[in-house]
Parts: C-alpha cells; structure tokens; sequence
C-alpha cells in the first residue's frame, strides 16, 4: 500500500502534468515503456562495476541488460565506447573532470549569465570550486565571441575546455573549439545535454568529429529516465572515465535506470525520430519569431535548436515575476539569467522556453504560434 500522503501528491502531480502546458528546456515526456522499466524490478539489484566485472554476485542478466544500453548508445552516437552509468549530466561531468585533471588543473567554459550550466565551472558548484574556472561569455548580440574564447584560452592556459551551454540556442561552433583547445594542448570536452536530440535529428551540428570527449542526459531531448552518458574514441581515455565514474565519483549504478536508458536508446533509433527533432526546429523559430515581432528581446536574436531565452529587462517585470504569471496561466516555464544579469538568478531577467516536451505530444507550428501569442499578451499586461 502507499503511503495516503504520497499517493495524493502523486495523483495531484499526475493532475498538474495533464492539465498544464510544459515549456521547461530541460524536460520532456518518456514513454511508457521507458517508466515501466523505471520501475521494474531491476531496482532491487546492487551492481559495482562494469558487466563481466562486477563487485556483486547475480548480474549475470543486468550485465546484459547494460550491454545493451552500451550497444544502442554507441550506435546511436557514433562512437566507439560510452559509459551509461552516470546518475545525471552533473555527474557525467565531473567524472570526466577527475578523469584527467587534479585542482591545481585551469578548466574554461561559458558563464551562467551567458547561457552556460553549473557543472561547467562555476563557482558554486564543485567544477568552479574544487577546479581553477575561467569562464567565457556572449557579446552584445548574445553569440559567442570565438576570438575573446581564444584569446582568454591563450591567457590562462587551461587543460580543459568545455563547449556547450544549458541556455544558449544559436548553433555552437565545435570546429572552432577545437582549434581552440588545440592551440594549448587541451582536452576538449562538449556538453550536448540540450543538442543531442537535434544532432541525432540531422538538425544541428555534431560535435563528435571534434570533441575528446562528450557528455550529455537522457531525458531531455532523448525522452528517457533522468540521468547521464559520457561518450569517447580513444581507447587509452576508457580506464580513466570508467574508473572516474565508479568508484571515483558514484557507488553502485542505478540498473533500473539504465534500463530505462536502453529503451530511450533504441527508441531514438527508430525513423520517426528524425521527424520528431525536425518539428521540433519548427515549432521553436515558430514560437521565437512571435515574441520578436511583439518587440520582445530574445538572446542572440532567434534560434537554431529546441530552445530560446526572453529578456525582459525592458518588460515591467523579471523573470521570477513572469514566470509566476505564466504558471498561474497553467504555461510552466524556468526564470535563467540573461548576459549581463544584473539581478539575483533567485529573480533574474530572463525567461527560457522549450519547446520538446509539447511537442511530443503532438502539437504543431501553428499551436505553438497561438500559444506564445498569448503568452506576449500575458508579458505585456
């Protein structure tokens, strides 16, 4: 039996998710099949180790099960090894940080304000506190700036630099990146958390050609449980992040999870896929494009992905402010920082929006036009 308690916020979340429209970058929808192996017995399973070399006796079946996941990613992705064990992207990233460097180590990645994510150094979290973080920002149209990232890796010498970014929704340049990481020697690692799905679509560039190594989740763009994946090719780095992830990071892998990673994995392989990243290009310029022609700010312009940000530094109100309306309008949505912040991020100036989680349920450029139409309406009252 469930706890009452637990069983009403359940049915209220279920009620909340159903009746509300879903505009966080960052979430989505997975299927059924995903959530039944979520839940499946598989969580009852402690593993240690990778299959064949497990710590734990009986894992004869979940090693095959993490194979498969190992298989599909790597398929998926284009790369030789993969790591599905992660617990989320976070984790994946400081796996890959401990990896390779120590804290008298220099790492380079883009600020919170311009768009980039906690884990890739910023002062608050471990990546900017246990590490030596320099971080790089956006210019006056909210683009990144490749010959300031240039000129400041040249300036700080770093082992590491991170391209990729949680809020920024023009095309990244991973080309550049890497020649820029070459020209100090360093590792580059890219961060395709919010890409991926649009990669895998043939919707936006891949970084794989470029990157030493890359990180991403799997329940965003990919629909699948929360949690995290580390790619690479050279098959001196497998030691290294293997060992980083368990035991240098995490303890036992959540098997049920990785489960839930597989189907994700085998689910975006399917053709429809492809469809699914292409409208979501769509139905992302299409919401874009609304609040532009209101004369509302978005960052850098427009957008090249699932994603965009509105600033509303201009507007009557911030972005804690206008999400909060925005909720109590059954839109849910995430206040983010916007380059040059000048607020609190408790408050912030910006707002972004995601389109993929409406999108999977179906919905097309024409419901997404009407949709940021009444939320410009709801801005500028």
């Amino acid at each position: 039996m469930i706890d009452p308690r637990i069983e009403i916020a359940l049915l209220n979340e279920g009620i909340r998710q159903n009746s509300t429209i879903e505009l966080i970058a960052s979430e989505n929808y997975t299927s059924q099949a995903v959530m039944a192996l979520c839940g499946s017995i598989l969580t009852n399973k402690y593993a240690e180790g990778l299959p064949g070399k497990r710590y734990y006796n009986g894992c004869v079946k979940v090693d095959e099960i993490e194979n498969i996941a190992l298989e599909y990613a790597t398929w998926l992705f284009d790369y030789a090894y993969a790591n599905v064990q992660p617990h989320s992207g976070a984790n994946a990233n400081l796996a890959v940080f401990t990896a390779f460097f120590n804290p008298t180590n220099t790492v380079v990645g883009m600020d919170l304000a311009s768009g980039g994510h906690l884990s890739h150094g910023a002062k608050v979290n471990v990546s900017g506190s246990w590490f030596i973080s320099q971080n790089y920002g956006v210019n006056e149209q909210g683009l990144i700036d490749y010959d300031a990232v240039a000129q400041l890796v040249l300036d700080t010498r770093p082992k590491l630099v991170i391209a990729g970014a949680s809020a920024n929704s023009q095309i990244i340049d991973w080309d550049k990146f890497r020649e820029i990481a070459d020209s100090v020697g360093a590792l580059l690692l890219a961060d395709v958390a919010h890409y991926s799905r649009q990669k895998l679509g043939g919707e936006y560039p891949s970084p794989f050609p470029y990157a030493n190594v890359v990180t991403t989740t799997t329940h965003k763009g990919l629909r699948g449980p929360r949690g995290g994946l580390i790619l690479w090719n050279d098959q001196e780095f497998s030691k290294q992040l293997n060992s980083s992830v368990f035991p240098g990071t995490q303890g036992g892998p959540l098997m049920h999870i990785i489960a839930g990673k597989a189907q994700c994995f085998y689910e975006a392989l399917q053709p429809e896929f492809k469809d699914y990243a292409k409208q979501i290009r769509v139905n992302a310029d299409t919401m874009a494009k609304v609040f532009i022609d209101a004369g509302v700010y978005i960052v850098s312009g427009g957008t090249k992905c699932h994603m965009f940000t509105v600033d509303v530094r201009k507007e009557s109100m911030s972005g804690r402010e206008y999400a909060d309306r925005l909720e109590a309008q059954g839109i849910t949505v995430n206040k983010n920082g916007v380059p040059g912040e000048t607020r609190s991020f408790a408050e912030t100036s910006g707002l972004r929006i995601g389109v993929a989680a409406e999108t999977t349920r179906g919905h097309d450029a024409a419901w997404f036009e009407e949709l940021a139409t009444r939320m410009v309406q709801i801005l500028k009252v």
